[in-house]
């Protein structure tokens, strides 16, 4: 095998479509755009959402009740079939997941699911077990340690300091 003689497999490569070739062709004069307009011209792109001036819809219906997004704890998961890559006896914590790439990015702690199999007797530190990855971790013979809890930064407004308030 050469590199002048590879090829690509049959259907990887698609027929450019030739637009403006002329109206019988059925890409000509207006090349797939519709009319006139803003979507006509070059360049244009109109974000999601967006009514033509129109109040959105996003912004007229009314927004009411809670949401747990600005307060939610995100996990970062790791499954079990990604732990054998240690050696035996190894105690694995966040700062090692993250040595080897399988925690990436910012995150409230480490949760171990149950994905594959351990072959390996290690001691596994993360904030959370699913049950199953739990039993599977101990049948190994290894060991499960809940981490210790992380202080999250509290959302109440800094004190100017010169009172005697409890935000200092």
């Amino acid at each position: 095998m050469q590199l002048h003689s590879l090829k690509s497999r049959a259907g990887a490569r698609h027929r450019v479509k030739r637009l403006g070739k002329g109206e019988s062709s059925g890409l000509g004069k207006t090349s797939g755009r519709g009319g006139k307009g803003q979507t006509a011209r070059s360049g244009s792109s109109i974000r999601p959402g967006f009514e033509g001036g129109q109040m959105p819809l996003i912004r007229r219906i009314p927004k009411r009740g809670f949401n747990n997004i600005r307060f939610a704890t995100i996990y970062s998961v790791v499954n079990l079939c990604d732990l054998n890559q240690f050696d035996e006896g190894t105690r694995v914590d966040e700062t090692l997941l993250r040595a080897h790439g399988l925690v990436r990015g910012t995150n409230d702690g480490v949760k171990v699911l149950a994905t594959g199999e351990l072959t390996k007797k290690i001691t596994v530190v993360a904030d959370k077990f699913s049950a199953a990855a739990q039993q599977k971790i101990e049948a190994a013979g290894g060991v499960c340690e809940v981490a210790p809890a992380k202080r999250k930064e509290s959302k109440a407004k800094a004190c100017c300091g010169s009172c005697s308030c409890e935000n200092q």
